[in-house]
């Protein structure tokens, strides 16, 4: 029975409160901090699970009314609402009990790389970077841009921007892959339409405790800055690039005047693509991989079609088609899109719990 399946939850919850009420719990801080953590993380599924218990127990007890000929158009009026209600807290439930990604709660690090398609790629990068700036207004994120490397005809060869905010890993993180976009270019003359692509890579930030680089596993080297950024472009040394010696990740970093601010900002991103690469190999090793990989940009390696003459976006993992472009793009509706990834994701993961 489904509810036997949830007495495992509501036990460790109270076990979790007695554990929290002990004399010596307060001298270890940080047992402390986890346990409150795990309980909190557990108070809404264990809310629903004494609902679903209370609402069962209230159905069979109504069930036993029906044949009474003085209750048993009541019983029947109130298993009318009750019947519903459980089914509904099922569903919930059921979505409460998949396991949590450690990742989801965690601010992102966006990286934006022009693909095949040139120029018209780079401007397109500027376009996704635009799309995801008005969902963040939406939802209340904040966005800092750490470092650009703007292309020959606008929009952006690189980008890489900062997102803080209430569950940005969990929205976004299935935007990593390629994207790819049809249109007529400003430049094309003849009205043809031409494809190009874009790799969207999503990254959760990560702290000291989590990533644990040693100084000699960093190799930094100093230059001077190149394109926009005032005065002391190609006048000092104050682009950085470090590379991870381990794993040969590299980043650099030059929008910033002060080498100082550009390392910080380089050893903040390097310590998320670590940390990326390493949860990477253990996706690669589980049968479960949800994720897709950041391709190299190439066109068939695509997540997602942006096609403008159609205005339709086009998701192709879970086969989303809406016609409802220009509202994503110029409005941030990213919603439409991100919505039906994660009820699809929760949908496997609960085949795949058995729930």
């Amino acid at each position: 029975m489904f509810k036997e399946k949830l007495q495992p939850f509501i036990g460790r919850y109270d076990e979790i409160s007695t554990l929290l009420s002990a004399p010596d719990i307060a001298s270890d801080i940080k047992r402390m901090t986890d346990l409150g953590r795990e309980q909190s993380g557990l108070s809404l599924l264990v809310e629903k699970a004494n609902e679903y218990i209370e609402t069962s127990d209230a159905i069979e007890e109504n069930r036993e009314f029906l044949g009474d000929p003085e209750l048993g158009d009541l019983a029947k009026e109130e298993l009318n609402e009750l019947e519903p209600r459980l089914i509904e807290l099922e569903d919930e439930i059921k979505i409460l009990m998949i396991p949590k990604d450690k990742n989801d709660d965690k601010n992102i690090f966006l990286e934006l790389r022009a693909g095949a398609g040139g120029d018209e790629s780079a401007l397109f990068v500027a376009d996704v970077f635009k799309m995801y700036l008005r969902f963040a207004e939406q939802v209340g994120w904040r966005v800092e841009l750490v470092s650009s490397n703007e292309g020959t005809a606008g929009g952006y060869k690189e980008l890489i921007a900062e997102i803080k905010g209430e569950g940005v890993y969990s929205k976004l993180k299935y935007e990593a892959g390629t994207h790819r976009v049809q249109r007529v270019p400003d430049t094309e003359t003849q009205g043809r339409v031409h494809t190009s692509a874009i790799t969207v890579a999503i990254i959760p930030e990560v702290d000291d405790v989590e990533v644990d680089i040693k100084p000699n596993e960093v190799k930094m080297d100093v230059y001077r800055s190149s394109g926009c950024g005032g005065q002391s472009v190609n006048t000092t040394d104050s682009a950085v690039r470090l590379t991870h010696v381990p794993t040969g990740i590299v980043v650099a970093i030059q929008d910033e005047k002060s080498q100082h601010k550009n390392r910080d900002k380089a050893m903040k991103v390097l310590k998320a693509r670590v940390y990326e690469a390493e949860l990477q190999k253990q996706l690669d090793e589980t049968s479960s991989q949800r994720k897709l990989q950041v391709g190299s940009g190439d066109r068939s390696e695509k997540i997602r079609t942006y096609n403008y003459p159609q205005n339709r976006l086009t998701d192709h993992r879970v086969g989303l088609t809406l016609y409802a472009l220009d509202d994503i793009m110029n409005n941030g509706n990213l919603k439409l899109v991100i919505d039906p990834l994660i009820a699809h994701a929760q949908m496997e993961a609960i085949q795949e719990a058995g729930l």
